[in-house]
């Protein structure tokens, strides 16, 4: 049987194990966007660490990971992590991300300790660490199904973080988009940016302690800002955001868990996750149309070429002027690569803005020495403006107009023009051709 071929009862655990782990990672994925857009990212970490002496003194208490005592303690301490972190940066004792730093791993010592010296408490910090999605199928509600499907013990828990998700976006949405964005603007309006983000970092807290158990704290802290940080590099709007985060968190819960299961060696099904959204994640950096690295090498490339192309034309247009007949493609004072220069050239040709005469020299055409005396006339009049207006010297301005000349279209030609009375000449004698 081939190893892609399932049967029904691994179908079943399949769908479980999976459905765990993305209902897990939405929630984390949608509140991490948020940190991401506060630049609160390691505020996630230090909550998913902050919160053990939480669950640990709940445990005791209790005997339970999944209790309410449990989800209550662990938001206690996560918002108590921030006001400590939130509290020694003011005094300016140390700075913000040290404070950040001190707080978080000082409560994580100190669950770790509890958790340690308590033998009673049975509670297994590997479990906390990596999770145990792998047993989520076998660990069911005893008497409870679902079409016949027994319902693991965590899935219960992990619903209600993301209904609580869900409604505390919904409810608080217009607040958290102005806390997120203009903190200041929300306040002059009477909203309280600390109140939504404690009520942010307690749900998160809760979401984290609810996935300590079948998820592990790893998958955790990488779901709470890689879907985020994918989604920012494919969008700048917050809506679109959070959806694409959900899009890579349940997308890499699905790959992470086959990667992990139908390969030939047996992996932890959340490490497994969290390399595939490391792997989204470079992915995205790469290829995003906007933002990837090849599409602003891409963006790079194109306005290279357009410089080189306005540089030849300009340089023949003024080698006209001067009456010199002597061309060289050597551009190189510009910052442009030979090779750059030499495809410029070409596609002056193609495109009928430059020829060769008998001499097989490059030589304008009309519509190149059109083109090319705009551009010229663009140089001078920003160069006059910026003797003029700006007060820079003589010899200082033609190297400020030979970048600003390929950004100044008719409109502002125009203006600069009306602005400087329709100066005939530029600051160096030199006559500024006509509109």
């Amino acid at each position: 049987m081939s190893q892609f071929a399932f049967t029904e009862l691994e179908i079943q655990r399949a769908v479980l194990t999976i459905g765990v782990a993305a209902v897990c990672s939405v929630s984390c994925a949608l509140l991490g966007c948020f940190l991401l857009l506060k630049r609160m990212s390691m505020l996630g970490d230090a909550i998913g660490h902050g919160v053990l002496p939480g669950i640990a003194v709940a445990f005791i208490l209790t005997g339970q990971l999944t209790s309410l005592a449990t989800l209550l303690g662990a938001m206690v301490f996560g918002v108590l992590t921030a006001l400590l972190a939130e509290s020694l940066a003011s005094s300016n004792v140390i700075a913000e991300d040290s404070s950040l730093g001190v707080v978080y791993t000082s409560l994580f010592a100190i669950g770790v300790v509890l958790v340690s010296a308590l033998r009673y408490v049975d509670l297994d910090l590997n479990c906390v660490l990596m999770g145990q999605l792998v047993l989520v199928p076998r660990n069911t509600i005893d008497g409870f199904a679902i079409l016949g499907v027994e319902i693991p013990v965590a899935f219960p828990t992990m619903l209600l973080t993301l209904v609580l998700t869900l409604a505390f976006l919904t409810v608080f949405w217009k607040e958290l988009k102005l806390v997120a964005f203009d903190p200041n603007l929300a306040q002059s309006m009477g909203y309280s940016p600390k109140l939504v983000n404690y009520l942010l970092i307690a749900l998160i807290a809760g979401t984290t302690v609810s996935a300590f158990e079948a998820v592990g704290l790893i998958l955790v802290l990488a779901v709470l800002i890689v879907p985020g940080a994918s989604a920012h590099m494919l969008t700048d709007r917050l809506a679109p955001m959070l959806i694409w985060s959900a899009v890579f968190a349940v997308s890499a819960s699905i790959l992470g868990y086959f990667t992990a299961t139908r390969g030939r060696y047996a992996l932890d099904i959340s490490g497994m996750i969290a390399v595939v959204l490391g792997v989204q994640f470079a992915l995205v950096v790469l290829f995003a149309p906007r933002h990837g690295l090849i599409a602003k090498w891409w963006r790079n490339l194109l306005l290279s070429v357009r410089i080189a192309e306005e540089e030849i034309l300009a340089t023949l247009f003024r080698a006209e002027e001067a009456g010199v007949v002597v061309y060289s493609l050597a551009l190189k004072d510009h910052g442009l690569s030979s090779w750059v220069i030499g495809y410029a050239h070409r596609k002056l040709i193609k495109r009928g803005l430059l020829t060769t005469n008998e001499a097989e020299l490059p030589t304008l055409t009309e519509t190149g020495r059109h083109t090319a005396r705009n551009l010229v006339r663009s140089h001078r009049l920003w160069e006059s403006y910026a003797g003029a207006v700006l007060d820079v010297p003589a010899d200082h301005v033609h190297a400020i107009a030979a970048r600003i000349e390929h950004y100044i279209g008719p409109e502002l030609q125009d203006e600069l023009a009306t602005t400087l009375d329709q100066p005939p000449n530029d600051p160096h004698g030199k006559s500024i051709p006509p509109k």
